[in-house]
C-alpha cells in the first residue's frame, strides 16, 4: 500500500472505497464539481518529487478495491499506453512513447531550469526510452482472464496512441497524423501500408499523445491535441491548433476545432446515458502543490475552457502575458476536478454486467501520477459514480498500490478499457503489464 495522500471531494464526503482504508484525505486539494482551490503559490525552483520507476517484483501486483481482484492480463509489453477493444473482443495495445524531438529541441520544455527539471522527471520516471511504435493484439479466447495470444498487429508507426474502428477501416492517431488501415474481423496482423487521413500538430516540447474516438455513426473522428507549453511561454503562435479537441471528417481529412482551451486533453469517451463526449484534461504546473487540478468534463461544441489565460473556469492566471479578458469571460468551468497534478489520462465508462450495477455509466480514470507535487498524488485508478449522465459522488479507489514502501513506482496506470466479458483492463507503462480487475465473486 502506498503512502499517498488521497484528495477528497469535500469534507462531507470522506468515505472513499480506499484499499486498506488507511489513506488520509485532504479536502483542500481538488476533487469534485466545486473543488476548494487555494491561492497560487510560486517558488524560485520548481517542485521535483518523482517516483523512481523500478517495475514489479515477482509475485507483486497492484491492490484492488475490496470486493475486487486483480490479475495480469498480459505481460512483457513495451511501454503500453492505450487500449482499444475490437468488436470481436480482441484488445489492441498501443506500445508507444514520445517521438524524437526536432533538431535543436533536445531539452524538454524549451530548455532552461524548467527544461532541466522536466528532463530529470522523464529520466527518473522511466519515460525516456525509445518508442516501440507498435500496436499489439491480445486475445483471451478461452475467457480465463489471461491473453493467450499476443501478436504484433501494426508496426513502424509514429508514436501511436488513439485507435478507432469504423466499419472495415481502423484509424490510428500517430503523434503527427491520423492514418487508416483496412481491417478484417479476426485478423492478427495488418501489413497494408497506412493511408493518411489528416496531419496533426507534431510534438515539439510538450504533449505528444493523440487520443481519438469516433462518433456513433462513424462520420467524424475526435482527436485530442495537447499544448506545446505550460502556459504559452514559447509564444502563442506555436499553439495554433493545440490545446484542443479536433473534429475530423475521415472522408475528406478536413477538420475543425471542436473545443479549445484544454491544455492537454487525453482520455476521451462517450458517456452512455447522455451521449455526450467527455474528456480528461491535464492542467498547468508551477502554481503550487494544490493547483491546478486536472479534471474531466463533458465537451461543449465550440466551448472554450480557459487555457492559457485562466483555469477552472474564469480564475485568471496572472503569469500569462498579454492578458486576454475577453477569452477569460468565455471560459467554461469543467464538470469535475480530479486532483492536482494527478496526470489523469485514461477515461472510460462502466459497461456490461460483470461489475455491480452502481458502476455502470460511471467514469473510470487512470491517474498516471504526479512528478511535481509533495506529497505525491495519483498513481491509481479511480471510479466516479454518475447519475443522469453527470458525476454524482466522491471518487472511489479501484486499483492502488503502484508505489512501494520506498515510494518508488512499480507501475503507473494509463489507459483503461473494458474487455469483452466486462472486466476492467489497465495499461501500466512502467510495469509493462495490462492488469485485469474483476469482481472477486460473480455478480448475481
Amino acid at each position: 500500500m502506498s503512502r499517498l495522500t488521497l484528495l477528497a471531494v469535500s469534507t462531507a464526503a470522506l468515505t472513499l472505497a480506499a484499499c486498506g482504508g488507511n489513506e488520509a484525505l485532504d479536502p483542500s486539494a481538488g476533487f469534485g464539481p466545486d473543488p476548494t482551490l487555494p491561492p497560487p503559490s510560486r517558488s524560485l525552483f520548481p517542485t521535483v518529487n518523482v517516483a523512481d520507476a523500478v517495475g514489479w517484483p515477482a509475485g507483486r501486483t497492484p491492490i484492488a478495491a475490496p470486493g475486487f481482484q486483480v490479475q495480469a492480463f498480459a505481460t512483457g509489453l513495451d511501454h503500453p499506453r492505450w487500449l482499444y477493444r475490437l468488436p470481436n473482443g480482441d484488445i489492441l495495445v498501443a506500445e508507444s512513447n514520445a517521438p524524437p524531438k526536432p533538431e535543436g529541441l533536445d531539452a524538454p520544455a524549451g530548455g532552461g531550469l524548467r527544461g532541466w527539471v522536466q528532463g530529470l522527471f522523464m529520466k527518473k520516471a522511466g519515460a525516456r526510452v525509445p518508442s516501440a511504435n507498435r500496436i499489439t493484439l491480445l486475445r483471451d479466447a478461452d475467457g480465463d482472464g489471461t491473453a493467450e495470444t499476443k501478436t504484433a498487429f501494426l508496426t513502424n508507426l509514429m508514436s501511436p496512441f488513439g485507435m478507432a474502428l469504423v466499419g472495415d477501416t481502423l484509424y490510428v492517431a500517430n503523434a503527427d497524423a491520423v492514418v487508416a488501415f483496412p481491417y478484417q474481423t479476426g485478423q492478427t496482423q495488418i501489413t497494408a501500408a497506412p493511408r493518411k487521413i489528416a496531419d496533426l500538430p507534431a510534438q515539439r516540447n510538450h504533449h505528444w499523445t493523440k487520443s481519438m474516438v469516433a462518433s456513433a455513426d462513424g462520420s467524424r473522428l475526435y482527436v485530442g491535441v495537447g499544448s506545446n507549453s505550460n502556459i504559452g511561454e514559447n509564444g502563442l503562435d506555436e499553439e495554433q491548433g493545440r490545446a484542443a479537441v479536433w473534429e475530423i471528417d475521415p472522408a475528406t481529412g478536413t477538420h475543425r476545432i471542436y473545443a479549445s482551451g484544454l491544455r492537454n486533453p487525453v482520455g476521451m469517451a462517450w458517456q452512455p446515458d447522455s451521449g455526450k463526449l467527455w474528456v480528461s484534461v491535464n492542467e498547468r504546473d508551477e502554481l503550487g502543490n494544490d493547483l491546478v487540478p486536472d479534471y474531466m468534463t463533458s465537451v461543449t461544441p465550440g466551448g472554450f475552457y480557459g487555457w492559457p489565460w485562466s483555469y477552472y473556469g474564469q480564475i485568471v492566471d496572472t503569469r500569462v502575458e498579454p492578458a486576454n479578458p475577453g477569452m477569460v469571460a468565455r471560459a467554461l468551468k469543467p464538470d469535475y476536478a480530479l486532483g492536482a497534478h494527478t496526470a489523469s489520462l485514461g477515461l472510460t465508462f462502466g459497461e456490461g454486467p460483470l461489475f455491480p450495477a452502481q458502476y455502470r455509466g460511471g467514469a473510470f480514470v487512470g491517474q498516471h501520477g504526479s512528478w511535481n507535487r509533495k506529497p505525491r498524488n495519483g498513481y491509481r485508478v479511480i471510479f466516479v459514480p454518475f447519475a443522469n449522465g453527470a458525476p454524482a459522488g466522491p471518487p472511489q479507489d479501484i486499483l492502488t498500490g503502484f508505489l512501494n514502501d520506498r515510494d518508488e513506482a512499480m507501475g503507473r496506470p494509463v489507459g483503461v478499457q473494458f474487455d469483452r466479458l466486462g472486466a476492467l483492463l489497465v495499461a501500466d507503462d512502467v510495469g509493462n503489464v495490462i492488469w485485469r480487475v474483476s469482481p472477486a465473486q460473480p455478480v448475481l
